[in-house]
């Protein structure tokens, strides 16, 4: 299926209008054969820079984990490809659920970060957990948080546990400069307050199946309020990337694999394709 370039322009209200910002969101990649391989991300990669976005964010759940998987890349060669990301702002990451559940070790309570992250760390990808990063675009200074997986334990009876902090995160925001928060699972988002100018997740790939709106498995508590797309709720903005690869099944029926571009302030372009699908990135 080929990947496509989904484009949402936002005029949050916590977001100066005089302040344009282009963000490229790269979630899920799900890498592995024969689906998704190191080459196609490659391609994703090239497609991303070519979209020349100010900053770039990588959502987390970076391997692939179904059982149709015939190759897997390690975390590290991951990591290698996507290193080739660039942006006057930098290229930002955050772990997902998966890159939590490939860790044993933390997965028995060992401290600490997954071995994912350092992986990240030595391809000059550090990524960011419960934290805030001050950017300056334009003359001007914006925050960007990072929060931790909110299903980062698998525990009994199909239960989960996050090693999110939501409090932390907001907190290392020390100015009142527009701020966007980076969050693998969309599920946060009735808690994030409106100090944030948009919410940016992946997670659900949409529900990889969806037809008339409607995705009949999403993996969220809220259904498909928070499967895909952009969605504002009281005047705060959440951003749900359908992301590129699978997980549970290769298989996707009306949500195709995206790179989705978030433009904040400006003004929007008139007869904007929402969606385009290069066609040298089909699988």
């Amino acid at each position: 299926m080929r990947l496509r370039v989904v484009e949402h322009h936002l005029s949050p209200a916590g977001w100066p209008a005089d302040l344009p910002l282009s963000i490229a969101l790269v979630a899920d990649p799900h890498c592995g054969g024969p689906h998704t391989t190191l080459a196609r991300l490659g391609r994703a990669v090239a497609l991303t820079n070519a979209l020349r976005p100010d900053l770039m964010v990588l959502l987390g759940d970076y391997l692939a984990d179904h059982r149709f998987v015939t190759s897997r890349p390690s975390f590290r060669e991951v990591a290698e490809v996507l290193a080739g990301l660039q942006a006057p702002l930098g290229v930002h990451a955050i772990l997902g659920n998966h890159d939590w559940w490939e860790d044993a070790a933390t997965q028995r309570g060992a401290e600490g970060l997954p071995a994912a992250a350092a992986d990240f760390a030595a391809a000059g990808l550090p990524v960011m957990h419960n934290e805030a990063r001050r950017l300056v675009h334009g003359g001007r200074p914006i925050w960007l948080g990072g929060l931790g997986s909110q299903w980062a334990y698998r525990e009994r009876r199909g239960a989960y546990r996050g090693a999110d902090d939501l409090a932390a995160t907001l907190g290392a925001f020390t100015d009142e400069a527009p701020a966007i928060l980076l969050a693998h699972e969309p599920d946060i988002f009735p808690a994030v307050p409106g100090r944030v100018a948009v919410t940016l997740s992946g997670h659900t790939h949409g529900g990889q199946v969806r037809i008339g709106g409607y995705s009949p498995i999403v993996p969220s508590r809220f259904g498909n309020r928070y499967a895909y797309g952009a969605i504002e709720e009281a005047g705060r903005h959440l951003v749900v990337s359908a992301g590129i690869g699978n997980s549970m099944l290769p298989v996707r029926l009306g949500m195709p694999p995206e790179v989705t571009m978030v433009r904040l302030g400006g003004t929007p372009p008139k007869d904007q394709p929402m969606a385009r699908a290069p066609a040298d990135l089909a699988a």
